[in-house]
């Protein structure tokens, strides 16, 4: 009586068979790995070595990030007043008015080109910055972040900004992951309870509409970033500055902030 299976036996296959198996498990296997390269990127996290200030509003501290890689040029020597030139230079240039996901504040309006860092703000961070860059390892980066709140003609909203630095050589890397976010955003669906900045301060919390550039343009670091980089690359608001090259002025500083 014959047997259903052979197991004794090899069981012959055409050559083209073997190959078509061999070529579906290579497109599973890149799949898999396609599939599986965006999860690892959204569970990178920054791993929090020092604290320079925390509070409720705003805090400083460093960080090991690997989204920025390592191996940077710190300990850094880096003066307060080489740092105040560098955040009073930061500029932001706000999307058209019809375009702003919260477009009507009842007060403090501000100009559609402006400063990214009041005074108060430059003479608050611009010490503590300085500060982490001379304490931080080779791994380490300083990150910040701050809430502040609006008031619009429906109510009051939450933002925040956030963001990171770190100097590689002579050029000083400033990232802003947000600029006046909304704390409310709601990210898409699956993802998870919505984002506060504060635990990943690189990340935006919700789509970026400002533009971030330096003043004067020609302390700004020729990009070294090839077509490649730039296509595939992280996308962030991120200026990189020959931060030695700044000399601030009260008149410079006043100018900007008018």
């Amino acid at each position: 009586m014959p047997h259903s299976c052979n197991l004794g036996q090899a069981v012959w296959r055409p050559p083209e068979l073997e190959v078509d198996n061999m070529k579906n498990s290579g497109v599973i296997l890149l799949l898999g790995v396609v599939l599986l390269l965006p999860l690892a990127a959204c569970q990178t996290r920054p791993f929090q070595t020092v604290t320079m200030y925390d509070d409720p509003s705003r805090f400083v501290r460093l960080e090991v990030d690997p989204t920025v890689g390592g191996n940077h040029s710190h300990p850094a020597d880096i003066t307060t007043d080489e740092m105040i030139a560098v955040l009073s230079g930061v500029m932001i240039e706000e999307p058209p008015l019809f375009m702003r996901s919260v477009p009507f504040f009842t007060k403090d309006a501000e100009p559609r080109r402006h400063p990214a860092f009041n005074e108060a703000e430059i003479t608050f961070f611009a010490p503590l910055f300085a500060e982490g860059l001379r304490k931080a390892t080779s791994e380490e980066i300083v990150t910040f972040g701050q809430t502040s709140q609006k008031s619009t003609i429906i109510d009051k909203v939450l933002f925040v900004t956030s963001g990171g630095m770190f100097i590689n050589g002579d050029e000083l890397h400033l990232i802003l992951g947000n600029y006046r976010s909304e704390t409310g955003y709601a990210p898409d669906p699956g993802i998870g309870d919505k984002l506060d900045g504060r635990s990943t301060p690189l990340q935006p919390i919700a789509p970026q509409q400002t533009k971030v550039y330096f003043e004067p343009a020609t302390a700004v670091a020729p990009s070294q970033q090839g077509i490649i980089q730039r296509l595939f690359g992280p996308q962030r608001q991120e200026i990189i500055l020959l931060f030695k090259n700044l000399k601030r002025t009260t008149s410079d500083l006043d100018r900007r902030l008018d």
